[in-house]
């Protein structure tokens, strides 16, 4: 062996020893029972098993069974079984080891976490949809047999995450797609806070790093003022709990650069308009445990006679906690500088599952490990609605993860029957999810509702404390159209199921109704026939046209006789495909005949390399309606069934869905482009009428900046006018621009982007 080599093999052996040490010190400074020995064994085991081999960052494998291992225990707040577990999780993934072998060294209970993890890894998702579907649903399943499956499992994808520079941007879109999308809701779902907010932050990063680094910036540079500020505003506030008696810590607490930037693209404003990046914690210690939520409130009325308080922002988690076991009092308030700054108010109780999550809380007590039972109702409640979804599976694997985050990822809200019973929802609920959620027959034959006694639609959405009354018919049936207003899983699956019966009754009479056409004009072979009149009348499928005739929206006529005759020789309508952008100029324009082919995904295509769209080739591309695209936005390229390559944006809610589901076929994308094409784009404008404000407004696009107004569109209601301006651009900057002009407008009040 050469020396280096044993320099290298020997810098390893410290850098393994020195962060096995770390977990040990860990460990031993919890409250879990000290079963040291069985931990180093797991750890020796796992380190012969992965011996040579090194991570893509060239580090040895091993580093990251303990990183995850060291964020089971120090973050999450698992015992030795957990731990063993993280150690081993990618031994019999990785090497020769079977799950047999891990039981007769380890015992039955870290086998069967270790055989959970094995069967979820490689990611959620394989190359296939059904079986992405398949593998989401393992993931859950093993969830019912030990929940430390899908805590360990959160963990490990923590530690690619912070490790996620190594892999290419295509790979990096994709899992980091895929943790917004199911990890960080996930981690929410379990109380795990800190954890969630890091992923979100981590995700965020890597799909757009200027966004990410630019308000990093911003944050860097008004640390000072908000120093400044937290002072000012925690001085009274500190005077007052001392008189009080309170034992009590007071943290400040910044917005994260992820729900910085999200709050920006939800409510269309600027880094500067988010007024709550500053928030105050007071965490206080109760004398007598049975007291903490009466001091809670004895801590609000008393800070509540220092500064005014938001009546419409009080929201109290501690009689009803969420859905995740978050407890805790917050209020907003307003400051002496004339700032709303939100005040929250926990025991350190509470603050300890807020941050640590219920993973201790459901399996731990005082600081003994006990098995998990089947007496904790919030965690059985959940397990039987993923249960629910999997015994009435979806047959889209899009569906089935739209179908678990809109079941349990939303925040809930608490509404009654005519009788007074609770019953818990997820936000955005309506009539008919809550009908479908008592039963199918009273979803399927609702007509409408009564909301605290008001008649309102199906449509209508619940608010926390509504009061509703389902209103049946016998004649009312399922109609297509419900699946645009639900959102809970249980109802959207269930009008799938009856409007598939629906469509297989109504496939077959149409059917019977296409062959008695052809019998009566003599004609045979059925199936060639059906797929012919498909296309004629341009139906993708054959039930589909078998269901347009039952449906009466096809009359089978002359027309269709000649077609089967070979009679109608007139060649059909070609149809320009749609794009977003209007060419270069009038001059400069490609006439139809020089339309370029969309560009088709060769076998042996280098995913890892980013697509570069430029203005020659930007017409190989398909650019989906979904987010609107242009240059100067963060993209991403996506490989569609036809493989070719359709273009989003990297924060579209369609992306975030490819990207869960499809994460294989995701492409790093860059433009080159030098403003010679133009792009549509949308403003939208508010503020308060005046003379001149139309012609004010025009002079600064046409003149000043010289783009070229589309349409505007502009209403006025006493004094107060809403409108939107469609724009030709080259880029994202000339928007930009656009809007810094408009808004030294006087009067005009709010300038944002429509997507």
């Amino acid at each position: 062996m050469d020396e280096d080599m044993m320099k290298r093999e020997a810098a390893d052996d410290q850098l393994i020893n020195g962060a096995f040490q770390r977990l040990l010190d860990s460990y031993l400074a919890s409250r879990h029972r000290k079963k040291v020995d069985i931990i180093t064994k797991a750890f020796n085991f796992a380190r012969q098993a992965h011996k040579g081999v090194r991570r893509l960052s060239g580090e040895p494998y091993i580093m990251h069974p303990i990183a995850v291992a060291q964020i089971a225990c120090e973050e999450v707040g698992l015992g030795s079984t957990s731990i063993c577990a993280a150690l081993l999780h990618d031994v019999v993934e990785d090497t020769d080891y079977t799950t047999e072998d891990i039981e007769n060294m380890f015992g039955a209970k870290i086998a069967q976490i270790v055989d959970g993890l094995t069967k979820i890894s490689g990611g959620i998702f394989g190359e296939q949809s059904s079986a992405q579907t398949e593998n989401f649903k393992k993931l859950l399943l093993t969830m019912s047999d030990d929940i430390r499956v899908i805590l360990i499992k959160i963990c490990d994808r923590l530690h690619n995450m912070r490790t996620l520079e190594s892999q290419p941007a295509n790979k990096q879109y994709k899992i980091a797609g895929e943790t917004l999308y199911i990890y960080a809701p996930l981690a929410n779902r379990l109380g795990l806070y800190k954890v969630k907010t890091e992923l979100e932050n981590l995700s965020f990063r890597y799909e757009h790093p200027d966004q990410y680094n630019n308000i990093k910036e911003k944050l860097a540079s008004t640390e000072a003022s908000r120093h400044e500020l937290f002072a000012q505003f925690t001085a009274p506030i500190e005077k007052a709990l001392k008189e009080m008696g309170v034992k009590y810590q007071i943290k400040e607490r910044v917005k994260t650069p992820y729900s910085i930037w999200n709050k920006m693209q939800n409510k269309h404003i600027t880094f500067d308009e988010v007024y709550d990046i500053l928030a105050v914690r007071i965490i206080f210690t109760p004398e007598k445990r049975e007291e903490e939520v009466n001091e809670c409130f004895n801590i609000y009325v008393a800070i509540s006679k220092i500064y005014k308080s938001h009546p419409d922002r009080l929201r109290d988690w501690l009689n009803q906690p969420k859905a995740n076991g978050y407890q805790a009092l917050h209020i907003t308030l307003m400051s002496k500088q004339g700032r709303w700054i939100e005040v929250q108010i926990r025991s350190d109780r509470m603050d300890e599952i807020a941050e640590q999550g219920l993973a201790a809380h459901w399996k731990y007590k005082e600081g003994e490990e006990v098995e998990y039972t089947e007496d904790e109702n919030e965690l059985n409640e959940w397990l039987r609605t993923i249960k629910e979804i999997l015994d009435d599976p979806q047959p889209d694997a899009m569906d089935f993860l739209d179908a678990i985050k809109l079941n349990l990822f939303a925040q809930e809200i608490f509404v009654f029957t005519p009788k007074g019973e609770i019953k818990t929802m997820p936000t955005g609920s309506t009539a008919l999810d809550f009908a479908f959620s008592i039963h199918t027959f009273l979803g399927s034959h609702c007509i409408g509702a009564k909301v605290n006694h008001k008649l309102v639609p199906l449509s209508h959405r619940l608010q926390s404390g509504d009061q509703v009354e389902i209103l049946t018919s016998k004649s009312q049936h399922v109609q297509p159209t419900w699946l645009n207003f639900v959102s809970t899983a249980k109802a959207k699956s269930k009008i799938q199921v009856i409007l598939r019966r629906n469509s297989r009754e109504l496939q077959k009479k149409g059917e019977e109704m296409f062959n008695e056409f052809l019998q009566k004009n003599n004609f045979t072979n059925q199936l060639n026939a059906a797929d012919k009149l498909s296309a004629f009348h341009e139906i993708a499928h054959r039930e589909e046209f078998f269901q347009a005739i039952a449906e009466k929206n096809i009359l089978l006529g002359e027309k269709d006789i000649d077609e089967l005759q070979g009679k109608n020789n007139q060649p059909k309508k070609k149809w320009r495909k749609l794009v977003p952008f209007l060419g270069r100029d009038k001059h400069d324009r490609k006439t139809p005949g020089e339309e370029q082919e969309l560009f088709v995904v060769p076998e042996n295509f280098n995913r890892k390399k980013a697509i570069v769209i430029n203005d020659d080739n930007i017409r190989q591309y398909k650019f989906k309606h979904c987010c609107h695209p242009i240059p100067g936005d963060d993209i991403l390229g996506f490989i569609d069934g036809k493989h070719q390559i359709e273009i989003h944006k990297r924060a579209c809610p369609v992306a975030a869905r490819l990207k869960a589901s499809f994460g294989n076929r995701i492409l790093d994308a860059k433009w080159d482009t030098h403003k010679r094409l133009f792009f549509d784009a949308t403003i939208r404008l508010q503020g308060i009428d005046r003379m001149g404000m139309l012609l004010d407004i025009a002079q600064i696009i046409s003149t000043q900046l010289n783009v070229n107004i589309r349409r505007l569109t502009i209403g006025t209601d006493e004094g107060v006018f809403d409108g939107t301006i469609e724009l030709r651009v080259h880029d994202r900057d000339d928007v930009r621009n656009v809007m810094n002009q408009l808004k030294k407008i006087e009067g005009l009040q709010d300038v944002t982007q429509i997507m």
